[in-house]
């Protein structure tokens, strides 16, 4: 399937359609129409139909979709069964939660690495994983070949960690500093967590008293 020309728009309905119907599962509904759907996500049923057509349809005509079917497809195109190795770089208080709270396996990734360059943290065990030292993660890449990084950063250090780590091979970083990867290396995966500017974004939308998505 080539998915090369979808927009980033429809891929980031995607994990809200997975979301959806992990709880329609578990709440034991095992079909249900695209208007049903829509009106539990608040969308349209259009916009449902039209998005997954981009990836084949999955309905029935006259039955609507298989809720378990759906869902098993959805993840196939998230790529939610690949166990992508990981490392995460930064075990302050945000890197270390989310190494904690970040449910890593059923997201299709795989955490096999901690780093920091505090000597006091150096050792101590998160997830089962002892945090290295910072500098060892050029041999660490080498024997490991991670393909991710989770880049808990100070915007101060991060020029020269990320130079390293794209050196090293990573090929996606999952950026919570405010460090602008797409200037320095434009060919690289990045998705950026900017908590900062979510709550900006609420503060608008409570200021205009927006109510869309």
């Amino acid at each position: 399937m080539n998915i090369s020309g979808i927009s980033n728009s429809v891929i980031r309905r995607l994990p809200r359609y997975y979301r959806f119907l992990s709880e329609l599962k578990s709440a034991g509904i095992s079909r249900i129409s695209s208007a049903e759907l829509a009106k539990k996500m608040g969308v349209t049923a259009s916009q449902i139909r039209q998005d997954l057509n981009c990836f084949g349809g999955f309905g029935q005509q006259g039955y609507g979709y298989n809720t378990e079917l759906l869902k098993n497809e959805i993840g196939k195109i998230l790529g939610l069964d690949n166990a992508v190795p990981a490392i995460l770089i930064g075990a302050g208080n945000l890197g270390r939660a989310v190494a904690l709270h970040m449910n890593f396996d059923s997201l299709g990734f795989k955490l096999i690495g901690i780093f920091d360059r505090k000597e006091s943290l150096i050792g101590q065990m998160v997830r089962n994983l002892p945090i290295r030292n910072v500098s060892s993660v050029d041999e660490f890449c080498r024997e490991n070949l991670p393909k991710v990084a989770i880049f808990c950063v100070p915007k101060s250090e991060a020029n020269a960690v990320a130079k390293n780590l794209v050196k090293c091979g990573i090929k996606a970083f999952w950026n919570f500093s405010h460090y602008d990867f797409a200037s320095e290396y434009p060919d690289i995966i990045v998705e950026n967590m900017h908590f900062s500017d979510s709550l900006m974004t609420l503060s608008y939308k409570l200021t205009n008293d927006e109510k869309t998505d």
